[in-house]
């Protein structure tokens, strides 16, 4: 029975100091230590305003969050039933059901940033869009896009909350049409290369060759995936979907769905941001949500522990 699920955020929640604003506790501790020991570097540069220009310390940064809260929450008692995470965050979900080792996902991790950031070094990005829905959007897309300047669905976050891909004039053209056209928000978004999309196919190949020497292990707990929004049980599964999920769109809205079937009634969401806690509430009222980052450990701890026991009584 799945009760808690973990949620692991992707590229654009990450701010200037959120590795400084992990949790206080040694779990925490041993895993920045970890990360360090593998990367040959310190974990805690990774957050600074400039470090943060470059898609290589967002990823790695993200990881090492989620995996360090995960770990901080373990270590006190609170446990997921499931594990969602949105783009580099699968790779910190992977890590938190047992599928993956951390020092592994730190390596694999790098190797997508530096393909991803080697595929397209400037000139793209990702936009979002609310108000609209995927079928509105994909007509507008099919209006602008071109060989030369294409633009492509990344994120379905929400049914009227859609991420889009591409070079920065598709993107300019795209945000044009569809303003005062029911988007009631267009916002370009702090990632600077074309996420999940066909533009990364060549880097998700490299990818599935960097993965194929890497031993996973089968899974504690389910792993939903982003490709399709399914509950995931076998390593060889997961992999597939680590492996690939940047040059396919992310379906997040269909994820937080299968959860909600699968019986989850508390999300709690893995630091930095509150994005996928502010999506479940708006999109799942009847569900729990909560992000670390607006809460201590200790609060956190407690929500999950008192979660469960009202769980087992009914």
């Amino acid at each position: 029975m799945i009760d808690t699920a973990f949620l692991f955020p992707g590229q654009g929640a990450q701010r200037p100091g959120f590795l400084h604003a992990l949790p206080a506790h040694p779990a925490a501790r041993a895993t920045l230590e970890e990360a360090c020991d593998t990367l040959g570097t310190s974990a805690e540069a990774l957050d600074s305003e400039s470090a943060l220009h470059a898609t290589v310390a967002v990823q790695l940064g993200l990881l090492i969050a989620g995996v360090a809260a995960a770990r901080a929450l373990h270590a006190e008692g609170a446990e997921p039933d499931a594990v969602c995470g949105l783009s580099i965050g699968s790779f910190a979900a992977a890590v938190t059901c047992g599928t993956l080792a951390f020092r592994d996902a730190l390596s694999l991790a790098k190797q997508r940033a530096e393909a991803m950031e080697r595929a397209y070094p400037q000139g793209y990005g990702l936009a979002a869009i609310t108000g609209l829905g995927e079928k509105q959007i994909a007509r507008r897309i099919r209006e602008v896009s071109t060989e030369r300047d294409p633009v492509y669905i990344a994120n379905v976050n929400a049914p009227r909350q859609i991420v889009i891909a591409g070079s920065d004039a598709a993107l300019e053209a795209l945000m044009s049409a569809v303003r005062g056209r029911g988007a009631r928000k267009v916002q370009r978004l702090d990632v600077a290369v074309p996420s999940h999309c066909p533009l990364l196919n060549d880097a998700a190949s490299q990818l599935v060759s960097a993965f194929a020497g890497i031993a996973l292990g089968p899974p504690r707990i389910p792993y939903i995936d982003n490709r399709k929004g399914r509950a995931l049980r076998s390593a060889e599964a997961i992999r597939d979907d680590l492996a690939t999920n940047l040059a396919h769109p992310v379906r997040w809205h269909d994820a937080t769905r299968v959860l909600c079937e699968l019986g989850a009634s508390l999300f709690v969401e893995m630091p930095p941001g509150r994005v996928l806690t502010d999506l479940a509430s708006e999109a799942f009222p009847e569900v729990r949500a909560m992000a670390m980052e607006g809460a201590s450990l200790e609060a956190t701890t407690a929500m999950v522990h008192a979660h469960h026991a009202a769980s087992e009584a009914r």
